[in-house]
């Protein structure tokens, strides 16, 4: 896939933001970077037998906590410190138009 500035600003439409000429520019020049990077990549010998990688580290490495069941709030309690809030709800400003 070839970006192009038309694409880009298709794409920050998709996520309800706007681009200036100047930051579509930014973002095209980054990828132009990516895009070269990934063609290197793909000429290493022996790429194509290396299998994908799903996180940066060995899985054994890393050890999740276990779930722990602990007590919950009531909901005066969460309410309790809500600036603006019905009786059941607490009250937040729109953030997307």
């Amino acid at each position: 896939m070839k970006f192009t500035k038309e694409l880009v600003d298709k794409f920050a439409n998709d996520l309800l933001f706007s681009l200036s000429e100047e930051e579509n520019k930014l973002v095209l020049d980054e990828f132009e970077i990516i895009e070269e990077n990934m063609e290197k990549i793909s000429h290493l010998a022996g790429i194509q037998e290396e299998s994908a990688m799903t996180h940066p580290m060995e899985m054994e490495e890393i050890t999740l906590r276990g779930d722990e069941i602990k007590e919950e709030l009531s909901t005066e309690e969460v309410l309790m410190n809500a600036e603006v809030k019905t009786k059941e709800e607490i009250i937040v400003p729109k953030v997307v138009e």
